[in-house]
């Protein structure tokens, strides 16, 4: 059943973009500058994030959201993405538009991304002056506020697949290991950015006075952003379109060699490789003929089929999918909850108190010192996914894995142990740890299966050539950021339920318990590529 996954909707495809490691010609080397440019979109993405984590609570505060919707709010764009992205993931591996295979899908959410901001952001000031009546305004500030966080999480959750499917199929080996570490720099980078300009008051500013509120100071800042950075990744390495060939070429000109355009050019999927600069569609469309209906039937790219095959993938890729679900559960657990442990626990404050009481203003700063705490994990992940690369070669991947889990477990187990602020935002580095390593190791295992599976298929066909049964690396890397959504279901469902009985306390906890037994999975269960 290990081929399962990749088999969905393959169609006999050409593409120069080299997807393949094993291909006749491997993809050539990438300079910095264009893995940098590439890694911009995760920049633009994180900040975006830190924006949202400082200003949605007291967004949907500010337009009366009742506490009944709140867990609406925070489980819908998970939920959605948590169906919907391995069918974006299956799709984008076989779209053929001229653009390339993920970057329309990249744009797409980005604008999506935009959208959401400017909605949850803007909403209440556009509502105002729009509507006169307090009712009907309530009910519309509150309405367009919540579609733009379930718009905004849904894309933002959304994209990291096919970014990281895009870094997948332009780049050799060596460089989609570079890449994912430039990734987790500037996603780090752009989180620490992000909350250090939420943290300044821009009420007391020119800007801020010219702009309005605080709201639409930070929804110019992250549109430019985010625009800017997304313009640079889209712009930083070509991604050629696929074509049927079967459908570009006529039985008469099946005989005649396919010119191609460039000598670096090859299939994806099925077809026979490029010899010399050109294909032979006569053997493409003999393979096409001699296929059974049913095999035809299996291609065809439908739900049941998509099931089908996540249902059956590999040991190895289910393993790795846990691990990242315990991965992910556990780090959440944490960061969602974090400045309100703070506030609660470390500071002793009351959020319930009443809005000039001393109890209330101290658990207020301990939520500011919590968001310090959230940019320390953020510059430590950038400088820690430094470092990855040198300790790869000495402990290798399953050392960075597990000592990712160990370090955030027991991280947050002194933390929980011992409250108190100076060792709290010490141990923070830990966190950081933890973020790099989901943001490179498990994406990086994913390559070395989809280089493995390819060169066992071109060693097993006949005349060393692939029979077309590869798994698509925009499915898989699908497949895997849907446990960040499962994640987060699992998180904003259970443990806001947790944290009402038991306290904020109860959280850290969790997260470190859960990190240790994490590093346990991910040492004895998930398989490693020598």
């Amino acid at each position: 059943m290990g081929g399962n996954i990749g088999q969905l909707g393959i169609h006999t495809c050409k593409s120069p973009a080299a997807d393949d490691p094993f291909d006749p010609v491997e993809p050539p080397k990438r300079p910095t500058s264009n893995l940098i440019m590439h890694s911009m979109a995760m920049l633009g993405r994180e900040f975006c994030y830190a924006v949202e984590a400082a200003y949605v609570t007291p967004v949907l505060l500010s337009v009366g959201l009742p506490k009944s919707l709140y867990s609406t709010v925070w489980l819908l764009s998970p939920a959605l993405g948590f169906l919907l992205q391995p069918v974006v993931g299956l799709a984008s591996d076989h779209c053929q538009a001229r653009w390339g295979r993920r970057r329309p899908y990249i744009l797409t959410l980005g604008l999506l991304m935009l959208s959401g901001m400017a909605l949850y952001l803007n909403g209440d000031a556009v509502v105002s002056a729009l509507i006169a009546d307090p009712r009907r305004k309530r009910i519309w500030a509150i309405t367009i506020t919540m579609i733009g966080v379930v718009v905004f999480d849904f894309a933002a959750d959304f994209i990291d697949g096919p970014i990281k499917a895009y870094l997948f199929d332009v780049c050799s080996h060596e460089d989609k290991e570079r890449g994912l570490h430039y990734h987790a720099l500037f996603t780090g980078f752009g989180g620490a950015l992000g909350y250090l300009l939420g943290a300044i008051d821009w009420a007391h500013l020119e800007i801020g006075r010219m702009l309005g509120t605080e709201f639409q100071v930070m929804f110019f800042f992250s549109a430019l952003v985010l625009t800017l950075c997304f313009i640079i990744h889209l712009c930083s390495i070509p991604e050629a379109p696929l074509r049927d060939v079967t459908k570009d070429t006529s039985p008469q000109q099946a005989p005649q060699d396919f010119p191609l355009p460039s000598d670096k050019m090859y299939q994806y999927g099925s077809i026979e490789k490029a010899k010399n600069g050109s294909v032979n569609p006569e053997l493409t469309l003999k393979g096409e003929k001699n296929k059974s209906p049913a095999e035809q039937t299996r291609k065809a790219m439908t739900m049941k089929s998509l099931l089908s095959a996540l249902v059956n993938m590999p040991p190895h890729y289910r393993c790795l999918c846990i691990s990242h679900f315990v991965g992910w559960t556990a780090f959440l657990s944490n960061m969602l909850f974090f400045t309100d442990f703070m506030g609660q626990i470390v500071y002793q404050g009351d959020p319930y108190g009443a809005h000039n009481s001393t109890e209330f203003l101290i658990y207020e700063r301990g939520v500011e010192v919590g968001c310090w705490g959230l940019c320390i994990n953020s510059v430590f992940s950038s400088l820690y996914s430094y470092f990855q690369k040198p300790l790869v070669s000495y402990i290798g991947l399953k050392g960075l894995y597990f000592t990712g889990y160990l370090l955030f477990g027991l991280g947050t187990g002194f933390i929980g142990l011992f409250p108190n602020v100076y060792s709290t935002l010490a141990l923070c580095t830990l966190f950081g740890v933890m973020s790099s390593t989901l943001y490179t190791v498990p994406f990086n295992l994913i390559a070395m299966y989809h280089r493995e599976e390819q060169e066992e298929k071109r060693q097993q066909a006949p005349g060393g050539r692939e029979d077309g049964g590869g798994r698509g690396q925009g499915l898989a890397c699908a497949v895997l950021t849907c446990m960040v959504q499962l994640a987060q279901i699992l998180v904003g469902g259970g443990l806001g339920f947790l944290v009402n009985k038991a306290g904020s306390g109860i959280v850290v906890i969790t997260a470190s318990a859960l990190a240790l037994i994490g590093s346990c999975f991910v040492a004895l269960f998930v398989r490693y590529v020598d």
